[in-house]
């Protein structure tokens, strides 16, 4: 299992607890036994039983496809963002052949992720739980290449475990940034492959605004830039090109720092910082992240994990249909063997005969030995297990969810269907619903005593 308040083992837990509030409580008898067992604090067994019910359940299959998907989502807007850098790129050169228009170039470049960091830092500042839409996105991809019945829960267990922390702000912004700062780079990369290799003269063109203005506004563009070394244009070389493009190479040269130097500075300088700082932001509110156990889903398990004192029996009804599970979790006796019966009366003698290393278990007979039985097959689960049942009562459900539950805490099982007392017959309809039930459970069920393989492991 995933190590208690590690990131998957809190989302299933808040998952399971969705789907518990939706659908209603789950057949958790035996998730509980297992957390009891496993000991720890409350907030540790909650999150065992829950990953023994998603593993049952196909929640934690589900998980891993999710996640999978998450992967391929952010794999395709991570090549979408490398292309629209690089459109970008492309219209910011675009225009007159040769010709590149400054200051529509930076707007190209600049002009949308500045809005949009703009807004992110509103988002940040105003809403208690921003999300960006890039990251809204990747949420929404991710859900859709998962197509699994079992996520249904999973995107909002996640959502609603980040925000105790006000952590999916910052989640989300991490991969926003990220995205936005790689569309930047692309576009860089792209932009100065094209200017090394094509001849390009820089102009501005107005209509209804002064050479003044353009150059006031290409210096102090140029401020930032300079102090990392890039060249600004001085007022003669503004003005110049304001009548066409620059002809000049020692022109071109300072036009394409200067553009340069404006893109790393404002475009991908506060694309980084904002990214570590998510990033930062992300680690360290992880480890603050834990289950809110004054939940009344979670108080409602508290008596039952955390017992004053031990419940006794099996109060639940069993399910209809019964699941599949792994094996023992804890460690198989060697060589171990246990035999035990079930509800039997006065008319079926037990135990019988038996190999001293074979151990009875008894009859159970009441829910404090069921209970008890189940119990101590938690902690010391058998390598063999034989149990009796007397087919002449009806396979009802609660024998049957008993056997599975004993089943699952043993290596391997069987069933003896004892025969019928001296004098009777058994009721063959009644024999073949055994059977049936027998086999649905994946239980070999056999109508002669299987002693040999209790006591050797072989038939």
């Amino acid at each position: 299992m995933t190590a208690p308040n590690s990131l998957d083992s809190l989302w299933l837990t808040e998952a399971v607890r969705l789907r518990e509030a939706q659908a209603g409580p789950l057949d958790d008898q035996q998730a509980s036994r297992q957390a009891r067992a496993a000991g720890g604090d409350f907030a540790t067994r909650l999150q065992q039983r829950a990953h023994w019910l998603a593993e049952r359940d196909g929640m934690l299959a589900a998980l891993r496809r999710w996640k999978q998907g998450a992967r391929l989502a952010l794999l395709a807007l991570a090549l979408f963002a490398l292309a629209s850098g690089a459109g970008l790129a492309f219209a910011a050169l675009g225009g007159t052949p040769g010709s590149i228009n400054v200051f529509r170039a930076v707007g190209s470049l600049l002009g949308l992720n500045l809005l949009l960091l703009l807004a992110w830092t509103l988002g940040m500042l105003l809403s208690r739980h921003a999300g960006a839409s890039l990251g809204q996105l990747w949420l929404w991809l991710s859900g859709r290449l998962a197509r699994d019945a079992q996520a249904v829960q999973l995107a909002p267990a996640l959502l609603l475990l980040l925000q105790r922390q006000r952590l999916e702000r910052w989640a989300l912004g991490l991969l926003s940034n990220g995205l936005w700062l790689l569309a930047l780079l692309s576009a860089l990369v792209v932009l100065l492959a094209m200017m090394a290799t094509r001849r390009y003269g820089f102009v501005w063109e107005t209509t209804i605004l002064g050479s003044d203005t353009f150059v006031s506004l290409t210096q102090r563009l140029g401020t930032l830039p300079a102090w990392l070394g890039f060249s600004v244009p001085d007022a003669e070389t503004i003005r110049a090109s304001g009548n066409g493009p620059a002809g000049l190479d020692d022109a071109r040269q300072v036009w394409a720092g200067w553009l340069v130097g404006v893109l790393l500075i404002y475009g991908i300088l506060p694309r980084l910082l904002l990214t570590l700082l998510c990033l930062w932001r992300w680690h360290r509110g992880r480890q603050a992240l834990s289950l809110d156990l004054d939940d009344p889903a979670y108080q409602h398990l508290r008596e039952r994990l955390m017992p004053a004192s031990e419940r006794l029996g099996v109060s639940d009804a069993a399910p209809a249909r019964l699941h599949e599970v792994p094996r023992p979790t804890a460690k198989l006796a060697e060589g171990s063997a246990l035999m035990v019966a079930l509800e039997l009366d006065d008319q079926q003698p037990w135990p019988p005969a038996q190999a001293a290393q074979v151990a009875d278990a008894g009859v159970l007979d009441s829910r404090e030995s069921r209970h008890r039985l189940l119990e101590q097959l938690t902690q010391n689960p058998p390598a063999r297990l034989l149990i009796a049942c007397d087919p002449r009562r009806s396979p009802d459900r609660g024998s049957l969810a008993l056997l599975a539950e004993l089943a699952r805490n043993a290596g391997q099982t069987r069933v003896w269907l004892l025969p019928a007392p001296a004098g009777q017959q058994l009721d063959t309809e009644r024999l073949g619903d055994w059977q049936d039930a027998l086999q649905a459970l994946q239980l070999p069920g056999h109508t002669q005593a299987p002693m040999n393989w209790l006591e050797s492991g072989h038939d």
